[in-house]
């Protein structure tokens, strides 16, 4: 039972991976990554970003148009008709 306590007690006293040293080592190592992968392949990134944009298009169409409401294309709801035939009478 004490070595449950003393297990909980050791994970608590640990801080999360955002503020570890092994973060901190991450974060280094990713910005000398990306400083020589610039240095090096710079005309290819800088060419390829019209294809992405022109790719990015079709895209953005399909996963962004959730929330215009085109459930119901060509009919209205049973709500919106009941209203209608009540406001007539």
């Amino acid at each position: 039972m004490n070595d449950a306590h003393n297990h909980q007690q050791h994970s608590q006293d640990q801080g999360s991976f955002w503020s570890s040293r092994a973060f901190l080592v991450f974060v280094v190592f990713a910005g000398m990554a990306i400083v020589l992968l610039w240095g090096e392949h710079k005309a290819h990134i800088l060419g390829a970003i019209p294809y992405v944009f022109i790719l990015l298009c079709p895209l953005m169409h399909i996963f962004m148009h959730g929330g215009h409401g085109h459930g119901g294309h060509g009919g209205t709801s049973a709500d919106s008709r009941k209203n209608t035939t009540d406001e007539r009478l």
